[in-house]
């Protein structure tokens, strides 16, 4: 039963929901409790991240559906932790301020990539101890599905930076209230449709792979893996297409402290 490519591709839908509700519900709370509580909150939840490092090293090598299913779950909690501390101001980067307009677009993009500069650092410094730490075991499913989180996530970044046109600012909190000067309002970009095709081309590459498994275990896998690039691929559409998406969290959340305009105020997409 947990074989199924359809049953796994369910739970990889409702975790996605669920952990960007989650984070979004945490970091809406603690700015509201005060300036101390997105510190507090992000600490609290650092055994989610000592948890996704034992899963990921608990699973490697595993190839049956439970050891395939335990290396999703440590590499979404990674990811979880991760985006928490970005989300609470905590791992951000050195630039705090908005973007000026009518920048040089050289000095613009310094500005922005000064925003989330420790970020993406940790997150690649994260993909590369992923991968090191998983050198001659297979499957790495582990590996893959933070990869998959880790592509779809700087291609999301790299096409707000060059400008869609629904972005979304409603869920930002007011640590990062800075980061939608950064961000561009347009027609589509030339990163976009490389976008599409790579994440295209990689959904279709897990179900060839998912067609050709020959374990129990490998189903699994390239099951959560195609479920989960399509996912991003759908985020990815959502900068485009003016679909009221925020609705599947908005409903769980307090308002925020401040009222803050939006870029997109009809809807906006999910994490």
């Amino acid at each position: 039963m947990t074989a199924s490519p359809w049953i796994a591709a369910l739970v990889a839908l409702f975790l996605w929901w669920f952990l960007t509700g989650a984070i979004l519900l945490a970091v809406r709370h603690a700015e509201r409790a005060g300036r101390r509580a997105p510190l507090a909150c992000t600490l609290a939840a650092l055994p989610l991240l000592g948890a996704g490092l034992w899963g990921i090293h608990a699973t490697l090598g595993g190839s049956g559906p439970a050891a395939v299913y335990g290396a999703f779950l440590a590499a979404l909690a990674i990811w979880a932790w991760v985006e928490l501390a970005f989300l609470t101001g905590l791992v951000t980067g050195p630039n705090l301020r908005p973007c000026p307009p009518h920048l040089p677009e050289w000095e613009r993009f310094i500005r922005a990539w000064g925003t989330v500069a420790y970020h993406e650092m940790l997150l690649l410094a994260l993909l590369i101890a992923l991968w090191t730490h998983g050198q001659g075991t297979a499957p790495a499913f582990g590996f893959w599905t933070f990869a998959v989180l880790y592509g779809a996530r700087v291609s999301a970044k790299l096409n707000l930076y060059f400008g869609v046109p629904h972005i979304n600012t409603e869920f930002l909190p007011g640590a990062l209230a800075h980061l939608a000067s950064h961000f561009r309002v347009s027609r589509l970009n030339w990163v976009f449709p490389l976008s599409i095709t790579a994440l295209t081309g990689a959904g279709a590459l897990w179900l060839h792979r998912l067609g050709a498994a020959t374990t129990p275990g490998e189903t699994t896998g390239y099951a959560l893996l195609a479920a989960l690039t399509a996912l991003a691929l759908l985020e990815h559409w959502l900068m485009v297409l003016p679909l009221p998406d925020a609705k599947l969290w908005r409903w769980m959340l307090p308002a925020p402290k401040q009222p803050q305009e939006t870029a997109r105020p009809e809807g906006s997409h999910g994490l």
